[in-house]
């Protein structure tokens, strides 16, 4: 039996797992430019007593959040959007988490275990009505998130501020962390800000337009390459599902054939100016040249990436079936073996092998193979962002961890709204479509 909406604490989660990262970061009193001997250190930061107390109110209302979900859709009758979605995050939960918790090489069980499977399996039972509730709230979350940050870079530049960082495409500007762990878990929040705020506007064009501006220019001075890039191909994945009906009917449209001849006869030209850059240009001189400065062997060897996948794959190939555990990667483990930075496997194929075994890594797949169909099907009727936060995660996962649920974060703040965009998109046409997110730009109805 299928009833009204359901307003709840859920849409609160997202924000919440967002403000305790900022608290730490803001009571760690690190200093940003010395960064490096932070990481060697080994023994874990004695964390404020005010810190404390708001992690576990956090966790707190993690849990209750969950727990209001799931029994409000039992009571209540109401239909799980989508089974498959349901048991596919189950699955991968219990493969990545729960068996090599329980059967891994080295056995771990903590509280900490239980807050990615509430709240996955509550985002999995989220309705189209309260789809844009939570939405809203993580948008406004992210922007609140990136302007704490500004304002702590006027009160205490180094908290939030990397001025000795010079590996980066803009010389002399100091890297932005801002309130959270690393400058590229900024860069990759704030990217997923844009395709927020182009799928949920504000009202007001004014505070849109600012929104988009602050936004951009925190992407910008991130300094994270790969947030850039996922930037571009996420944005370009939406652009393309909500214009490219209207692009294709002006390839054939007679009134409208000059437009379209134009445009990719400079896309043409930017093609070949690009060639010949590479040709006349002696492109193999500037690679080699490239390779031999200290950031081109940084580059190759993808910043010490290489030496982390290798004892990763050792790792699963001396745990196979449930692999290493989840202590893996733990302060004790790096100390071992000399690599104090290492704190998961910078790959998601890897960082599942080596702690779960081949069961890990074989839920992993499946799972995000049901991520990328469900994606891909409900593009339309999410105005691409299903898309493009699934291809926001893949580009992430090939050198972070951005599926991990082991206790709650950035990372499962944007793998939350993914299953919270497909589990309502997956509702009874009739609702779906009644809350379908909008071709053109302007507000969400």
């Amino acid at each position: 039996m299928q009833r009204g909406p359901i307003t709840g604490l859920l849409h609160w989660a997202f924000p919440a797992m967002l403000l305790v990262g900022a608290l730490a970061a803001a009571t760690s009193g690190r200093d940003l430019s010395e960064s490096f001997s932070d990481l060697q250190a080994i023994a874990q930061p004695v964390r404020p007593t005010l810190l404390v107390w708001v992690q576990r109110a956090v966790s707190l209302l993690l849990l209750l959040a969950a727990l209001e979900q799931i029994l409000n859709h039992i009571a209540l009758r109401r239909r799980t959007p989508s089974p498959t979605l349901l048991v596919a995050f189950i699955a991968f939960w219990v493969g990545t988490i729960a068996a090599p918790a329980l059967l891994g090489a080295h056995p771990a069980v903590s509280h900490e275990l239980l807050y990615a499977p509430a709240m996955g399996i509550a985002a999995c039972l989220v309705g189209a009505s309260e789809r844009e509730r939570i939405l809203h709230a993580a948008r406004d979350a992210l922007i609140l998130l990136m302007l704490a940050g500004l304002l702590a870079a006027a009160i205490r530049p180094a908290l939030v501020m990397d001025p000795t960082y010079a590996a980066g495409l803009l010389p002399g500007v100091p890297r932005f962390a801002g309130l959270t762990p690393h400058a590229v878990t900024q860069g990759s929040l704030a990217q997923v800000a844009t395709l927020l705020l182009w799928a949920f506007p504000y009202r007001q064009r004014w505070l849109t337009r600012a929104a988009w501006v602050l936004t951009l220019s925190v992407l910008w001075i991130a300094q994270s390459k790969a947030a850039w890039i996922a930037c571009v191909v996420c944005l370009g994945t939406m652009a393309f599902v909500r214009h490219g009906d209207a692009l294709r009917r002006s390839l054939v449209d007679p009134r409208q054939t000059l437009y379209a001849s134009l445009m990719l006869t400079g896309l043409g030209a930017l093609v070949l100016a690009g060639l010949a850059a590479v040709i006349v240009g002696d492109a193999g001189a500037r690679v080699s040249d490239f390779l031999q400065s200290p950031e081109g062997a940084r580059m190759a060897t993808l910043t010490g990436r290489d030496r982390i996948w290798v004892i990763a794959a050792q790792e699963w190939s001396s745990h196979p079936v449930f692999g290493y555990g989840l202590t893996l990667w733990d302060a004790a483990y790096r100390a071992r073996i000399d690599l104090p930075n290492a704190t998961h496997a910078h790959n998601q194929f890897m960082d599942d092998a080596a702690r779960a075994g081949s069961v890990g890594a074989t839920v992993l797949v499946v799972y995000a193979t049901v991520l990328l169909l469900m994606s891909v099907r409900y593009a339309r009727a999410t105005g691409g962002l299903s898309i493009a936060l699934f291809l926001s995660l893949a580009l992430r996962a090939i050198s972070e961890v951005p599926l991990m649920l082991l206790g709650y974060g950035s990372e499962l703040f944007v793998h939350g709204l993914l299953l919270v965009l497909l589990a309502a998109a997956a509702h009874p046409k009739r609702e779906r479509t009644r809350l379908a997110f909008p071709v053109r730009s302007g507000v969400v109805r």
